[in-house]
């Protein structure tokens, strides 16, 4: 049994999936304090803040502690959580007809072992229909999304190629992940 810090239901959906067994409770971390000048650097700093704010609130004794956190890049630019239908829609516009990548970081820790992973998945987008992004924006499911970006809702009719997991762009790599519990679990 692990500790997901993390309130995203798709993350607890992903360990689901992956027959992990998880308890879900995490503290909050302002991610609006970081400064980063690369994709990579700021999702780093994001689960390392995650990860030493929910370590001195858990620990990782009783149930060894995973944290995660997300981004999206395209056309040069950091794409984060959209905080208004506006930003939204300029997000998703960026992504349209154009290669997104998804970059997840994870911070791992048991007794026995500390996995800290970058994993990034490329998304090659159709252009999208502005009919249905003004649909998509109207279902509010956007909200919450790192680039406003399902790859397993609205944007999954718009991949036109991929490169990388699934489960990285949607926020954990659990193929890593259980990689590495089942490796532990042998020893």
């Amino acid at each position: 049994m692990i500790r997901l810090a993390s309130s995203s239901p798709t993350r607890a959906e992903l360990l689901k999936n992956a027959g992990i067994d998880f308890i879900q409770e995490s503290v909050d971390f302002d991610e609006e304090s970081i400064v980063a000048t690369s994709p990579k650097n700021f999702v780093y700093l994001a689960t390392l803040g995650k990860f030493e704010a929910n370590l001195r609130a858990f620990g990782y004794e009783e149930h060894p502690l995973l944290v995660a956190d997300t981004v999206v890049t395209a056309g040069g630019k950091i794409l984060r959580k959209a905080k208004s239908v506006e930003e939204a829609r300029d997000i998703l516009l960026t992504q349209s007809g154009s290669v997104a990548t998804i970059i997840t970081c994870m911070i791992f820790q048991s007794k026995s072992m500390k996995i800290i992973d970058i994993s990034k998945t490329d998304y090659i987008f159709k252009e999208f229909d502005l009919n249905e992004i003004e649909n998509y924006l109207k279902s509010g499911d956007w909200q919450g999304k790192a680039g406003a970006c399902m790859v397993e809702g609205f944007c999954k009719a718009y991949i036109k190629s991929v490169k990388g997991y699934e489960s990285t762009a949607m926020g954990l790599n659990t193929e890593l992940l259980k990689t590495y519990l089942i490796n532990t679990q042998k020893d």
